[in-house]
C-alpha cells in the first residue's frame, strides 16, 4: 500500500490553534498528564503505578478464554521482569527498526478486530505516529507510557504503567515477535483502559478501532451483496481509491453455525475472524488482468490455501516482476483474487480521514464540523419522525452552496451520527436504534428551530427512514444548493443518550445551531442543543471549575463519574456537616437522581458542579435560618428558610415535609439539603410543564418524575 497518495486533507472546523482535543493537543484521559506524572516519578526515583487502571484482575476482567485457576495464576510484570523470567538477556525496547504488521501475534484475548486494525495502522506512518508516540523508550525509565486515540469527537492522551498480564511468564495477550519489543502490548493495554478492561475488548468490528485511530469516516461493505449485484468494478475502484487515500482497510469472515468460534476452514481461512487488507494489485495472467487483494491474519500465521496463495502454481505463469509480489512464507499474509475475496469474506471496512475514497474525487477539499449533542428525556428526546414530539429533537440547519454538475449524483455531503456509550465498560454499553432525517427548508423560512407544523407538512429528503443500532451511522447525500435541516433522533421518545454529529461538505459549512431559548421558541417546542464554546469561554469555565474538578477527580471511578457510594464518601470527607450524622447512601442516590440529566444513574463532573453549588447555597440558607444556632431548624425556621429561597409553601406542607425528610420537630442540615433539592426540582418541573396553574404530564414523564427524580 503506497505511502504517498493524492488524497487531500480534511479541514476540521472544530479545533483551532491546537485547542484541547485537537491532534496536536489531545485531552488528558482521566485527567492524567503524562509529562507531569513521568517527571514526578523520575524526581522521586519511583516507577509509575496507574491507580486508574491498576495491575490486577479488575483491569483484566472476566476473560472467557481463561479458566478460574488460570486467572489466579496471572501475574502483572514489567517488561524487564518478563524478559528476566524468560531467561532473555536483552534489554526491553519500545520499538525496534520501526513498527511493522509482522511485529506481533494474538494472545488469549479475542480481540482480532483490534489487532487487524493495528496491522492496517502500521502501513500509514503519519497516523501511526499520531496514535503511537515513537519517541518513547526504556531509557530514563519511569515505568510510564502514553498513547493517543480519537474518542467520541476529540483526541485523548491515555497514560498507562507498563505492568503487563502474564501467564507462566509469557504475555497473556498480544505479544511481539521480536522478543524484547513492547510497543504492541503497551498499545493494547492503553486501549483496554479506554474499553474498561482486557475482557471488554473481546469481540468487535475493526471499524471501531479504526475510527479511534483516525477520527475519520468508517464505512462497511457487505461483500457478498456487492459481488452478487455485479458491482465488483465499483468495489475495486473504492479499494484502489482507499489505498491511495491512506485508508485503514480490514475485513472479516462469517461465523460458522450459531457459535462465535475461530475454527479453521478447509480453505485455511478462520471463521468469525478479522483480517487486515495490506495491498491491492493487478497481475497479467495469460494476457488477462487479474485483480488481487493482499490480506493479513493478525495471528501471524494460518493462511488461505486456494488460488493465488503463497504456494499456488498460478504464480509460475506470470512475469518475473509480478512473481516477486508473492512471498512464500508462513507469516499470516497472502493474496486472493477479488472474486474469491468477495465469496469467502463477509464484510470489508474502510476508514479514512477523508471521504474522498468513496467517489475518487481526490481534488475535493472536504470541511468537517463536529458537534457534541444529547437527547434528554422530556426536553430534547423527541423520538422518531412519526412522533408528535419529533420537533423537540436537536436540529442542525445546513446551507449547501455548490453541487458539482459535471459529476452525476455528486455526493457533496456526508453525515456521521456516533453514539456515545452509556457505560464505562465497552461490554456493558447499550446502543439505541437511531436515524438521521433530512428536510429541505423552503427559502424565506425564519431562522431558528423548526416546529411541529413544519415537520407535519414536509417530506424527508430520504423517504424511507431506517433506525439502526449502529455505533456510527453514516449517510451520504447529493444535495442541490439550498438550506436543509438535519435531525438526529432515537426511535423511541424520552430516550436519553449522547451523540457526536460530524457533518462533512465539499464547500464552506454554514450551520446554525440554536440553544432553545425563548427567542427560538417555535410551536412551544423547546430545543436543547449544546454549542461548541469559544476558547475564552472554555478558559473561564476551566478557571471557575478547577477546584470542583480537582475534588471530583479524587473520587471518580475509571469512567470519570461518581456512583452513589463515591459521592457519599466525597461529601462526608469534604462537607462540614451540621451534625455528626453525615450523608447516607440513600440520600446520595437521591442527589444523583435530582441532577441526573442524562439518566445514566451516575454523576458527571458538570452534574456534580451543579449539585456542589446548590449544596453550599442551601448551607448558607440553613445557617441564616438557624437563629438559635443549635444545628437544626424548627418548623417556623424551616418555613422561613424555604421562603428565603423564593418558594411559597403553607404551614401544613412544611409540617409534612419535616416529617418526611427529617425528625418530628426539627430538621438537620443534611436533611434540609435533600428537602431543598427535591423542592427546587418540583418547582422547576411545575414551571416547565404547567400552563395557567395546571401541569400536564404523560405517563412516561410522570413515572420518571414521581419515582426517580
Amino acid at each position: 500500500m503506497p505511502e504517498n497518495g493524492t488524497c487531500t486533507s480534511v479541514i476540521n472546523l472544530r479545533y483551532q490553534d491546537g485547542s484541547e482535543g485537537s491532534p496536536s493537543n489531545p485531552a488528558k484521559y482521566k485527567n492524567q498528564a503524562y509529562a507531569q506524572l513521568r517527571e514526578n516519578c523520575l524526581r522521586r526515583g519511583s516507577l509509575f503505578v496507574d491507580s486508574a487502571f491498576p495491575p490486577d484482575n479488575r483491569s483484566l476482567g472476566d476473560l472467557s478464554s481463561l479458566k478460574s485457576w488460570q486467572e489466579d495464576k496471572v501475574e502483572w510484570l514489567r517488561p524487564a521482569e518478563i524478559l528476566k523470567r524468560q531467561n532473555n538477556s536483552s534489554e526491553p525496547a519500545f520499538c525496534v527498526q520501526g513498527a511493522s504488521r509482522f511485529d506481533f501475534g494474538q494472545g488469549y484475548v479475542g480481540n482480532c478486530w483490534f489487532l487487524a486494525s493495528i496491522s492496517a495502522l502500521t502501513l500509514q506512518k503519519r497516523l501511526m505516529a499520531q496514535v503511537v508516540p515513537m519517541d518513547q523508550t526504556f531509557k530514563n525509565y519511569a515505568g510510564i507510557f502514553h498513547f493517543r486515540f480519537w474518542r467520541f469527537g476529540q483526541w485523548v492522551d491515555v497514560v498507562i504503567d507498563d505492568h503487563l498480564p502474564t501467564l507462566n511468564n509469557h504475555l497473556l495477550s498480544v505479544h511481539c515477535n521480536g522478543g524484547n519489543e513492547f510497543w504492541v502490548p503497551l498499545l493494547e493495554k492503553a486501549y483496554a483502559k479506554v474499553c474498561g478492561s482486557y475482557a471488554d475488548m473481546s469481540a468487535g468490528l475493526p471499524s471501531e478501532a479504526c475510527k479511534d485511530f483516525t477520527g475519520g469516516v468508517a464505512m462497511m461493505f457487505q461483500l457478498r451483496e456487492v459481488h452478487s449485484a455485479g458491482h465488483d468494478v465499483k468495489l475495486w475502484n473504492q479499494l484502489t481509491n482507499a489505498t491511495e487515500c491512506k485508508s485503514l482497510i480490514c475485513c472479516g469472515t462469517a461465523q460458522k453455525g450459531d457459535k462465535l468460534v475461530n475454527t479453521v476452514a478447509h480453505t485455511g481461512l478462520v471463521d468469525a475472524h478479522a483480517y487486515s487488507i495490506t495491498g491491492v494489485t493487478e497481475v497479467t495472467y495469460y494476457g488477462s488482468k487479474v485483480r488481487l487483494v493482499r490480506i493479513m491474519n493478525p495471528w501471524g500465521k494460518t493462511e488461505w490455501n486456494g488460488k493465488w496463495s503463497d504456494k499456488s502454481d498460478l504464480w509460475n505463469s506470470v512475469s518475473q516482476e509480478d512473481r516477486e509480489k508473492c512471498f512464500n512464507r508462513d507469516n499470516g499474509e497472502f493474496w486472493m483474487e477479488l472474486e474469491d475475496f468477495c465469496h469467502y469474506f463477509l464484510m470489508m471496512f474502510i476508514c479514512c480521514e477523508n471521504p474522498n475514497f468513496l467517489d475518487g474525487d481526490t481534488d475535493a477539499q472536504w470541511k468537517c464540523q463536529i458537534y457534541d449533542g444529547k437527547w434528554v428525556a422530556g426536553r430534547s428526546a423527541g423520538g422518531n419522525v412519526n412522533s408528535s414530539t419529533f420537533a423537540t429533537n436537536p436540529q442542525y440547519r445546513v446551507q449547501v452552496t455548490i453541487l458539482d454538475k459535471d459529476e452525476k449524483a455528486d455526493q457533496n455531503i456526508l453525515i456521521s451520527l456516533m453514539q456515545k456509550p452509556e457505560q464505562g465498560h465497552r461490554k456493558m454499553r447499550r446502543l439505541n436504534p437511531v436515524a438521521l432525517t433530512l428536510f429541505k427548508v423552503p427559502p424565506g423560512t425564519p431562522a431558528g428551530p423548526l416546529g411541529s407544523d413544519f415537520f407535519r407538512r414536509s417530506q424527508p429528503v430520504k423517504q424511507r427512514q431506517m433506525y439502526d443500532y449502529a455505533r456510527d451511522l453514516i449517510e451520504q447525500h447529493s444535495l442541490q444548493p439550498g438550506e436543509y435541516v438535519i435531525v438526529p433522533s432515537t426511535m423511541k421518545p424520552y430516550t436519553s443518550a449522547e451523540f457526536v454529529l460530524s457533518i462533512y461538505t465539499k464547500t464552506d459549512i454554514k450551520i446554525s445551531v440554536h440553544d432553545g431559548g425563548d427567542d427560538d421558541d417555535t410551536d412551544n417546542d423547546k430545543l436543547i442543543l449544546p454549542e461548541i464554546p469559544t476558547k475564552s469561554e472554555e478558559e473561564d469555565n476551566n478557571k471557575d471549575n478547577s477546584s470542583d474538578r480537582s475534588l471530583f477527580n479524587r473520587y471518580a471511578d475509571q469512567t470519570g463519574e461518581l456512583s452513589a457510594r463515591q459521592l457519599q464518601k466525597l461529601l462526608n470527607d469534604n462537607f462540614p456537616h451540621g451534625t455528626w450524622h453525615g450523608f447516607g447512601l440513600d440520600t446520595c442516590r437521591s442527589m444523583i437522581a435530582m441532577v441526573d440529566t442524562d439518566k445514566k444513574m451516575t454523576m458527571t463532573l458538570s452534574e456534580f458542579s451543579t449539585l456542589w453549588t446548590k449544596i453550599h447555597e442551601f448551607k448558607k440558607q440553613f445557617n441564616r435560618a438557624d437563629s438559635n444556632k443549635n444545628g437544626s431548624l424548627s418548623d417556623y425556621e424551616l418555613e422561613k428558610a424555604i421562603g428565603s429561597a423564593g418558594m411559597d409553601v403553607n404551614d401544613v406542607a412544611v409540617r409534612l415535609m419535616m416529617f418526611r425528610y427529617s425528625g418530628v420537630s426539627s430538621t438537620i442540615m443534611e436533611d434540609f439539603i435533600v428537602l431543598m433539592l427535591r423542592l427546587e426540582n418540583s418547582k422547576n418541573v411545575f414551571k416547565d410543564k404547567s400552563s395557567d396553574g395546571v401541569i400536564t404530564l404523560d405517563w412516561d414523564e410522570w413515572t420518571v418524575i414521581s419515582t426517580y427524580n
